[in-house]
């Protein structure tokens, strides 16, 4: 129907209207790709293709699911309630449901989340006799999920993949899920592909319903979600059509098992013949989208786009060089203060940083000047510790699990100590039963008996007592009858707590709302027709959306979010702070591929850069304070990457006058000169007069204004460069710097020897051992005089005069 595309751009309806065949979609940042996803959706049904029951839909939070569900809605005269739209995990978990019994389930079996997986993971370590201490838990919860993801098994794992403890911990976790009726998250995934993989005729049966399967943002996609994939739609014998929507350039979730490969490989399995890109970014001006594409294109292996838009210049990107972060923190803070009283909402504004320790420093200056902020990505309604209280209370009353009974058993406090509770995990461990099972059947030590009984008791009393409320009602009875109310009223934070516990149970009456539960139907009974209990659904929904990463409204407050984070979202004015080399990009990790890891964090960067609507501002500081460690720096080789007619550079007044003259520049005809561009054999040295851009070249003149910062307007130098001039007071900041112990610039003839270093010297230092030169900074500067080593454990940027290197 003409009606669904006549307001798409012509890429996009080409893409709607693509015939029912395998297809790929290259959606850049901006492009409106979920419109698109949509809208094929809706044209699909419209056009007779496929009933609702016959399109499968994947997305990556239940968000988005929610969303596409509703403008479905809104375009269709159909209903689409028997269409599966959900995240891998969402779809997963259905599956899992349907056929509990085929996939070697119990029918009540529940999810556990990952703090809660963490606690069952400290627990086998300490009955296997590891130290939690000296061994971190969370790196045997990593091996166990990235196992999991590569679909691998306990059993399949051998000493060559990991060490004897690391065995040992996989297989009795497995275990122990299996005999509780738990699933992690990676193990839905894990469970549902040998459930289809194993079962033919399941397999046969969902091949052909399904004649369509959507997935969006296939970029993020790792290898068990794409074997998922495979398990559903066969690449040569399956009779259905995959439809991925992705952007290879936005892929940065390989920390986490996201591999940019499968895009390729979709290609060339599924023999894909159609492939459309979608260019028109209707979010960000030309100045931001042409730096990010030339950013991006330095990139190999690229399936190639080149983001454009109609909607104008706009302003070039702010490129701001700080003394320190304390100097980068204070001026975001003036530029935001100075917006709003503009008229700039505090929500139109957001800071972007590379990892969350770099957060505090802003924080305290957004505190100190009244300026409202959100953390985004903080914690999450269903991570809040009272509703973690009711969520297991009612886990041990459907399917007592070893945690959740563990994390109520004594809470409210009620005298059972930790010497019972580890008496009781003695004996259940010994008798190869689940705590609750334990409690029934032991009778070993009467005084422990005796302290836990009364908890017993109450379990069961409770169990009677809301055997025929609905789950609202449920909630509000065992939060009076555990006594969960009460302690909470009488915490300093009460307020809040009580608010949360009420909440709980709003969320609980709109469960049922949302899936047209009859109002009375009980907690605990199954639904009829359906293939779980409220209770079951409830809890599984509360785990799988507290999983979502994006989820939180947008408050009126200033949001600030980890680059990460802030994957999918957009703002008017966007401030990326700390990027520098060594921070973004981060130095690779020892053992890791460096090309594979700068690309990666290059792709970072195009996410930052694209998340901005009208406004970019990027700082970098000399200095850094982070981790305990006083770092010197140098701009982000990401920085040399933008092209100069969309930056307008700024620096610091206070950088200036404290001598640290690290700058990023470029050389060569038409782009900034001097600086550390790279040339044969390496990074070049600073040249030309501090202060300038440029190998010693004359201005043609400079603008300057009198602000906090000096900013650099620029023009043509004789040698084709560009350079800047500086103006700019160091004003009411002059105590905080005197604080800083600036070092400044002492200019010394002797020092343009006496390091002795060249790059590619193998050197030896007293910490990080053994490394390579790949960098010299200021060699003539003794006291900002900088080297960059590659060591085993990393890259390190260090100061000269500190360093204490010896050749070697």
């Amino acid at each position: 129907m003409t009606d669904l595309t006549a307001s798409l751009n012509p890429m996009q309806r080409a893409a709607v209207e693509l015939p029912a065949e395998h297809g790929l979609i290259l959606a850049g940042a901006g492009s409106g790709k979920t419109r698109v996803l949509t809208t094929r959706i809706a044209w699909l049904i419209a056009n007779g293709f496929a009933y609702p029951s016959q399109i499968l839909a994947v997305t990556f939070t239940n968000k988005a699911a929610r969303e596409m569900r509703t403008r479905l809605e809104s375009m269709l005269s159909v209903d689409v309630s028997r269409m599966w739209v959900g995240t891998f995990h969402g779809i997963a978990h259905k599956l899992l449901r349907l056929h509990a019994v085929e996939a070697g389930l119990p029918k009540t079996f529940q999810i556990i989340d990952s703090s809660d997986q963490l606690s069952l993971i400290k627990r086998i370590m300490k009955e296997a006799g590891i130290d939690t201490e000296q061994n971190d838990p969370r790196k045997f919860q990593s091996m166990v999920n990235d196992f999991k993801e590569k679909g691998m098994r306990a059993a399949a794992v051998t000493i060559s993949d990991t060490n004897q403890s690391g065995m040992g911990v996989y297989r009795a976790y497995e275990n122990r899920c299996q005999r509780e009726g738990l699933v992690d998250f990676a193990e839905l995934l894990l469970r549902s592909v040998e459930l289809l993989e194993n079962n033919a005729l399941l397999r046969e049966h969902y091949a052909e319903r399904f004649r369509f399967i959507l997935v969006d943002e296939f970029q993020d996609t790792n290898v068990l979600q794409f074997r998922w994939i495979k398990a559903l739609a066969h690449p040569t014998k399956g009779t259905n059509c995959v439809f991925c929507v992705g952007d290879d350039d936005q892929s940065i979730y390989a920390f986490r098992g996201a591999r940019v490969g499968n895009m390729a490989d979709f290609i060339r399995d599924y023999g894909v013949k159609h492939i459309v890109k979608l260019e028109q970014n209707y979010r960000s001006t030309s100045h931001i989208l042409d730096a990010a594409n030339a950013v991006i294109a330095n990139n190999e292996n690229r399936m190639g786009k080149n983001l454009w838009t109609d909607s104008g210049a706009g302003e070039p990107i702010t490129v701001y060089e700080a003394l320190d972060d304390r100097d980068e923190a204070r001026t975001i803070t003036q530029d935001i203060m100075s917006r709003h009283r503009s008229g700039t909402p505090w929500s139109h504004c957001a800071v972007l940083y590379r990892n969350n320790a770099q957060s505090r420093i802003i924080e305290q200056y957004f505190t100190a000047n009244g300026v409202p902020y959100k953390i985004y990505g903080g914690l999450r309604f269903f991570d809040r510790q009272e509703v973690k209280d009711v969520t297991a209370y009612l886990r041990v009353m459907n399917n007592p699990d070893d945690t959740s009974l563990l994390r109520v058993i004594n809470h409210p406090p009620r005298g059972i100590g930790a010497t019972s509770v580890g008496r009781l995990q003695q004996a259940a461990q010994a008798r190869g039963l689940s705590l609750w099972d334990t409690l029934g059947a032991w009778q070993d030590d009467p005084s422990v008996i005796k302290r836990i009984a009364p908890f017993i008791d109450l379990i069961e009393a409770l169990k009677d007592e809301c055997a025929g409320l609905n789950l609202p009602d449920t909630i509000n009875r065992l939060m009076e009858k555990t006594g969960l109310k009460a302690y909470y009223e009488a915490q300093k934070d009460k307020d809040i707590r009580l608010e949360n516990l009420a909440e709980i149970v709003t969320a609980a009456e709109g469960f049922y709302r949302e899936n047209d539960i009859d109002d009375d139907a009980p907690a605990f009974e199954r639904i009829e027709g359906g293939d779980m209990s409220p209770v079951d659904g409830f809890l599984a929904q509360a785990t799988l959306e507290a999983d979502d990463k994006n989820e939180a409204e947008v408050q009126e407050a200033v949001q600030m979010m980890t680059v990460h984070a802030s994957k999918g979202l957009e703002f008017p004015h966007v401030y990326l702070c700390g990027v520098e080399e060594g921070l973004f990009p981060h130095s690779a990790r020892p053992g890791e591929d460096e090309a594979k890891a700068l690309a990666e964090e290059r792709r970072l960067m195009y996410v930052a850069m694209t998340r901005a609507q009208r406004r970019l501002r990027i700082s970098w500081c000399a200095q850094r304070m982070l981790y305990g460690e006083t770092r010197s720096n140098l701009g982000s080789s990401f920085l040399d990457e933008i092209p100069s007619e969309h930056v307008v550079v700024q620096e610091s007044a206070l950088k200036r006058e404290a001598g640290a003259t690290q700058s990023y520049s470029r050389r060569g005809s038409g782009e900034w000169g001097g600086g550390y561009g790279r040339s044969s054999g390496g990074y070049g040295n600073y040249g030309g007069n501090s202060g300038s851009y440029g190998a010693g070249a004359r201005s043609s003149g400079y603008a300057s204004r009198s602000s906090d910062y000096g900013e650099r307007t620029y023009g043509q130098t004789r040698s084709g460069g560009w350079r800047s001039g500086q103006v700019g007071r160091a004003s009411d900041y002059l105590n905080e710097k005197q604080s800083m112990n600036a070092v400044p610039s002492v200019k010394s003839k002797a020092a343009e020897n006496r390091w002795g270093l060249q790059v590619g010297d193998k050197v030896q230092h007293a910490k990080f051992g053994v490394g390579v030169v790949e960098r010299l900074v200021n060699v003539q500067d003794e006291a900002n005089a900088q080297v960059r080593v590659k060591f085993g454990i990393g890259v390190k940027e260090l100061l000269l005069q500190y360093a204490k290197l010896t050749k070697v």
